[in-house]
């Protein structure tokens, strides 16, 4: 961790809320991936810290943030923690940078509070049903459960399924739940609830009057599924903008500068 960063924490009324603070300047919120804590920002921010103030916290139940017991997860949650937390720190209107399922809570929060939002630079936004996709996370509940009869079956069967070679899906899929099962508080959100409510919270009727400019990233080589979500956002937010970008989606993280540069321009563009 470097010297320049700080972390804090604070309670709110649904649990307690960690995060990473650093620079001065305008102010950039980091809202992580579904997948991820504020870690995900820590190389990014070191570059922007030189021209910004800086402030990425773990989501309510992911990484060193906790949640009440009993408190039903939800991106509504989200954003009223991220709202008490903002006033919390005295917060002036700021710019989100987002990926993921922190895409959708800030884009909720700007369409709540459209005032304290300058402008977002948001990548593989979740929150919209893209067409053909309308089940992708059905695809994927099975996998995040403690016990289903679909995991039963796929244990009886392993070793036909070797035997056939398969071994090297077996491990994807091994791998894959094995992600999803560290951060259970994405899965809630994601795959548990009753399905009307979560249908509720998504964006694809409300996009449209979203009021804050909004750039949707798109790395080099994204994945088909992130592909069809940045371009729904974008096709449907008025001031919404694709911006490809060189770096390929795999190393963006470990080499963020062209990252930061994109945001430097969007936070240059936000200037009158």
């Amino acid at each position: 961790m470097t010297g320049l960063l700080r972390n804090g924490r604070m309670r709110l009324s649904k649990g307690t809320l960690f995060w990473r603070e650093g620079g001065q300047g305008a102010t950039l919120v980091f809202l992580h991936g579904s997948w991820a804590e504020s870690s995900q920002w820590v190389p990014l921010m070191e570059v922007l810290l030189p021209r910004f103030h800086c402030l990425a916290p773990d989501l309510l139940g992911f990484g060193e943030s906790t949640v009440l017991p009993r408190t039903a997860y939800s991106v509504a949650l989200q954003v009223n923690g991220l709202a008490e937390f903002l006033a919390g720190v005295r917060s002036p209107a700021v710019i989100f940078v987002a990926d993921s399922l922190g895409a959708w809570v800030a884009t909720r929060y700007a369409l709540r509070y459209p005032d304290q939002v300058r402008g977002l630079v948001v990548m593989a936004p979740e929150g919209v049903m893209p067409p053909g996709l309308g089940n992708r996370w059905r695809r994927e509940a099975w996998l995040a459960r403690r016990w289903s009869p679909l995991l039963l079956a796929l244990w009886l069967i392993r070793p036909l399924v070797s035997l056939l070679g398969g071994r090297r899906w077996l491990r994807q899929v091994e791998l894959r739940r094995r992600e999803l099962r560290r951060y259970p508080a994405a899965c809630r959100i994601l795959f548990q609830g009753r399905r009307g409510e979560r249908r509720a919270e998504l964006l694809d009727e409300a996009l449209p009057g979203l009021l804050p400019p909004m750039w949707v990233l798109q790395p080099e080589g994204t994945a088909m599924v992130k592909q069809a979500l940045g371009q729904t956002y974008a096709s449907r937010v008025g001031r919404g903008k694709l911006k490809p970008m060189d770096t390929p989606s795999s190393v963006l993280w470990d080499e963020p500068r062209e990252l930061a540069d994109l945001i430097q321009q969007f936070a240059i563009a936000l200037d009158p």
